[in-house]
């Protein structure tokens, strides 16, 4: 479990779809309260995940907000699980607090999409590549570097998961590419390995290049979750912190930016014979 209280992925994520059912049924947590018998603080913490939610009250909020049962019961199903221990709880020192919430509904997706336009997604990079990153970055304190790179490629790990792999589809600038990290023979290296991981049935690379035309990921990196019994989440990364966007509307826009990139950038086939020419030996 995440510390100084944060709200565990899956508890946070139930209290995205209560809050969003209570919305949805035009209440307000005062009205809410009074209509269910939840005191209102209660209402609050459990929307916010940082209270453990009880099965019987998530179902009676639900039908409070007129929710119907099937969606009732696949709450009620998520609820168990939400506190079991997190992939990320031996590196919980060294991870941000903001992006403890982000790898762990990660680690609960089905799917990811992420369009990166100055560096290598982190699920696609190397240690060696990450290592680079993490040494420069003045968000993880020096004596943190190697251990914080651990948790990099434990992350990766859901690539290639047996059971239940992540299926990821990447937009990568070519500018992400070329940039200078480290020396030309790790980069080279980084190339090879994101051949390498396109080969996996689960991963899906695009390369965006400045001559293939204007598109409307005009805002920078974003990446948008999806699950099997949850609604899609969208992320965007800041310098020290990172917005979670939960309203359907703008998840969808994003969904959208998401399916125009993929229409503007090279095919996966010649995203492949692309990153291929950048390999010099």
């Amino acid at each position: 479990m995440a510390s100084r209280g944060d709200p565990a992925p899956l508890r946070w994520l139930i209290g995205v779809e209560l809050a969003r059912y209570r919305n949805s049924a035009t209440l307000s947590l005062t009205e809410a309260s009074n209509q269910s018998g939840i005191s209102r603080a209660k209402l609050g913490h459990l929307e916010t995940g940082r209270q453990q939610q009880d099965p019987d009250d998530i179902a009676l909020l639900l039908r409070t907000y007129g929710v119907e049962q099937g969606d009732i019961d696949r709450l009620i199903s998520l609820v168990g699980r939400a506190d079991e221990t997190t992939w990320w709880a031996p590196w919980a020192q060294v991870v941000p607090d903001w992006l403890k919430i982000f790898v762990g509904l990660e680690g609960l997706a089905a799917s990811e999409f992420v369009f990166e336009p100055i560096i290598i997604p982190g699920l696609l990079q190397t240690r060696q590549y990450a290592a680079v990153v993490t040494a420069t970055t003045p968000r993880v304190r020096g004596d943190h570097s190697e251990r914080f790179v651990g948790f990099r490629m434990a992350r990766t790990r859901r690539l290639t998961d047996r059971e239940r792999p992540l299926h990821l589809h990447a937009v990568v600038s070519e500018a992400a590419l070329r940039l200078a990290v480290g020396e030309p023979e790790l980069r080279q290296d980084q190339l090879r390995h994101l051949l390498a991981m396109a080969e996996l049935p689960t991963v899906v690379i695009q390369v965006v290049r400045p001559e293939d035309g204007l598109h409307t990921a005009l805002t920078g990196q974003f990446a948008v979750l999806g699950f099997e019994h949850m609604r899609s989440i969208g992320y965007l990364e800041l310098h020290d912190r990172a917005v979670y966007l939960q309203n359907p509307c703008e998840v969808r826009t994003y969904a959208m930016v998401a399916e125009d990139l993929q229409r503007v950038a090279l095919s996966p086939a010649h995203s492949r014979t692309f990153i291929q020419s950048m390999i010099t030996s």
